[in-house]
């Protein structure tokens, strides 16, 4: 796990997009060392196609985590895709779309693990790039709080707290490990609220999401017929979130995550506010 890793053969799946309820399409390809992961629009052909999966690309964490390049090609919805990607030690891939989101799929990583296990893993001679952290770097707003700290290898600690008694108050702690992730984090879905689905229509997004790719809350009951997988999925799912979100980061993190209703925009913040202090942080 020290060597960088690629995927072995190209591999595709399809679906809809959550926010575009658009058909989209995804074939991973493997790729060279040191280029990590690369989205590449195969629908664009007039400007630059390719945006790589770095912090500094993300332009909007509105309902995801979403990118564009300096041509104003964006891809949306990436988080998932990459949280597969960090829990299964994949550094290097070309991830082409024939759109600008993402599929949705079952609102979990399981099926983007599926799509690279498929694919195959094939190990590479350079080492992996990792992202040490020297010294605490904290992004807080209101009761919403991300760190980083020193630490040893990659742990998470997570608390989520909503009002919904279908919800409540959630904790995790998760350290990083081969298999960890497909096992305990992956198959955790993405929730939302019935009453806000007539807001989001209007605005156009969630014009995908349903009871297949969607854990579903009104009042204090979750809809879906299946129920939940685990009482706790929902911060399972919150996890998964900052594992894709964090790997934006270029290369996997050494240290403590924490955070208090952490999201999309917190996790952005905090990775750049890392950036900003080249006092908190080492490539090794």
């Amino acid at each position: 796990m020290n060597c960088q890793q690629t995927i072995a053969h190209s591999a595709s799946v399809s679906g809809v997009g959550v926010h575009s309820g658009k058909p989209a399409s995804l074939t991973v390809r493997p790729a060279g060392e040191g280029v990590g992961v690369v989205f590449v629009r195969s629908d664009v052909t007039d400007r630059a196609a390719e945006i790589p999966a770095l912090v500094t690309m993300v332009t909007t964490t509105e309902l995801g985590t979403n990118m564009s390049n300096e041509a104003g090609v964006s891809v949306a919805t990436v988080e998932h895709f990459l949280a597969a990607c960090a829990g299964l030690g994949i550094d290097n891939v070309i991830a082409e779309l024939d759109g600008p989101e993402l599929p949705i799929l079952d609102g979990s990583s399981k099926p983007f693990v599926a799509l690279l296990e498929r694919a195959g893993v094939r190990g590479q001679t350079a080492s992996k790039r990792v992202l040490k952290i020297l010294k605490p770097v904290e992004i807080r707003h209101g009761v919403k709080l991300a760190r980083l700290s020193p630490g040893d290898g990659f742990t998470m600690k997570i608390a989520i707290d909503f009002p919904t008694k279908a919800i409540g108050r959630q904790e995790i702690r998760f350290t990083m490990a081969p298999g960890a992730f497909a096992r305990e984090i992956a198959w955790a879905r993405t929730f939302g609220f019935a009453h806000q689905a007539e807001q989001l229509h209007a605005i156009g997004k969630g014009l995908g999401a349903s009871m297949d790719n969607t854990v579903v809350i009104e009042g204090d009951r979750v809809l879906n017929v299946d129920g939940l997988q685990a009482p706790d999925e929902f911060v399972r799912h919150k996890l998964l979130d900052v594992i894709g979100d964090l790997f934006l980061a270029g290369g996997m993190i050494d240290g403590l995550y924490e955070a208090e209703q952490p999201g999309h925009a917190l996790n952005n913040q905090l990775l750049r506010a890392v950036f900003a202090d080249p006092t908190a942080f080492a490539w090794t």
